[in-house]
């Protein structure tokens, strides 16, 4: 049986003022998205679905209209296109810094319901004063403690715990490998229907510790593979939602973790100054309750922030912490599992960034080699990443062709990744090689990077 729509009108209204194509729109709403953080595979099929009558996403709703905006020069909201505005979840509201466990789980558990493009609006990021207040009542807590256990009917044991360890480690063995879409919404379903249920059982204290400890590792991958696919307002609140739940057994080392993930989005979207702030909250927060090891990573992620924001002397004097950081650190015996890829080759992954960001050419490409060189092959989005900056980084130095079959070679090995951060990273040396399209290295990278696209459009 089919299914008869009614054609979208107001949307072809609207396209007809403003003199756009479907291909033309197509390119502009990717525009759009790229601006902001996210990958969208419009192509001028989905314009010609959507105005048939098709349904569309939300997140990509949004980036339409802003897209119909800026062509026509005013405001075009969603009723405008003949699409309805999207629902507020009421689950999402105040999803900040709660002040009382109760709260905080009835919002992770809304936040659970979201589905991937759902929980983005106008900002993708929380509010700077909102972001703060959460900070500082986290640097500022004393924890909750455990609580009376709701359900007397289940009795959590350290089996239990080893089950949710072993699943996190599974989706964090997804993530790194895939990318974040091949794991979120499975992730989401498990966390919601596996997890959550086993906080509200009963449990003695020692068992209740790390049931916590270990439901915050797998809250802070949710966060992180929303993060990946480019749906940054449901990552921030994830990760807002996880800090709160390190305050339950004082968990500083997860808790600084998680505001070095704020920092390390909040730098990805451009935010420098917020993210310098996050990133040393990030190490204030861990200081005497974390590992070397993650004090390294700590530093890094604040090094990573101030060459955004072009501090070289902040930026050296934190790799160089990072750097004492790690080599205080033992086997990983002290090491959470979590902290497992924390090694040699990220912090040189971390590094090359560093100096590409600081427009140091030579140290970038000599950390950028070190990375690829060093980097376990199980992380694909991590080589993937460093391959790419190696790219820029040559390109820095005016190897254009050394940097074009790099990059190319980094297209290759991820186009398996339902990444949208590493698609953007390809995205970003295209237009850094523009200008050299009639260069034959360029060309042929930019051959490789359709046939990747064309090849995943057909999955």
């Amino acid at each position: 049986m089919t299914v008869d729509r009614e054609p979208n009108r107001a949307l072809a209204a609207v396209m007809a003022e403003a003199g756009v194509s479907n291909k033309g729109l197509a390119r502009r709403v990717q525009d759009v998205a790229r601006r902001r953080g996210a990958h969208v595979g419009t192509t001028h099929v989905a314009v010609q679905r959507w105005l048939d009558g098709s349904g569309i996403q939300p997140q990509t709703a949004t980036f339409l209209a802003q897209a119909l905006s800026e062509k026509l020069g005013r405001r075009v909201n969603l009723a405008d296109l003949g699409l309805p505005e999207p629902a507020v979840q009421a689950s999402t509201q105040g999803a900040s810094y709660a002040p009382l466990l109760p709260e905080a789980l009835t919002v992770m558990e809304g936040l659970t319901r979201l589905r991937s493009g759902e929980g983005e609006g106008d900002e993708l990021l929380l509010p700077e004063g909102e972001v703060n207040s959460a900070v500082l009542s986290w640097l500022v807590s004393r924890p909750d403690g455990l609580a009376a256990p709701r359900c007397l009917s289940r009795r959590v044991t350290m089996r239990d715990v080893a089950a949710l360890r072993t699943a996190a480690r599974m989706f964090m063995h997804l993530d790194f490998t895939f990318g974040g879409g091949h794991g979120h919404r499975p992730l989401r379903h498990y966390f919601r229907e596996d997890v959550l249920p086993l906080l509200n059982a009963d449990y003695s204290d020692k068992v209740g510790r790390v049931l916590f400890a270990a439901t915050a590792e797998m809250s802070q991958l949710l966060a992180w593979t929303a993060y990946d696919t480019g749906n940054h307002a449901l990552a921030d609140r994830y990760l807002i939602a996880t800090l709160r739940l390190t305050q339950v057994v004082d968990d500083r080392m997860m808790g600084a973790r998680i505001l070095s993930n704020m920092s390390h989005q909040a730098n990805y979207l451009g935010q420098a100054p917020r993210a310098v702030r996050l990133a040393r909250a990030s190490v204030e927060g861990g200081k005497g309750r974390s590992t070397p090891r993650a004090m390294a990573l700590f530093s890094a992620h604040e090094a990573r922030a101030l060459s955004t924001a072009g501090d070289l002397r902040g930026a050296t004097r934190a790799m160089h912490e990072a750097e004492g950081h790690l080599d205080r650190a033992g086997t990983g015996d002290e090491d959470p599992g979590w902290l497992a890829y924390m090694d040699e080759a990220e912090l040189a992954g971390e590094f090359c960034h560093c100096f590409r960001d600081l427009g140091r050419g030579r140290e970038a490409v000599r950390f950028a080699e070190r990375a690829v060189e060093l980097t376990d092959p199980k992380y694909a989005r991590t080589l993937g990443f460093c391959r790419i900056v190696l790219a820029q980084s040559l390109l820095l130095n005016g190897d254009l062709e050394a940097a074009a079959l790099t990059a190319g070679s980094a297209v290759d090995g991820g186009d398996a990744l339902q990444s949208s951060r590493f698609q953007r990273y390809v995205t970003d040396f295209q237009r850094a090689v523009a200008r050299h399209e009639g260069n034959r290295a360029v060309r042929e990278f930019n051959a490789r990077v359709r046939r990747a696209m064309t090849e995943a459009d057909g999955e």
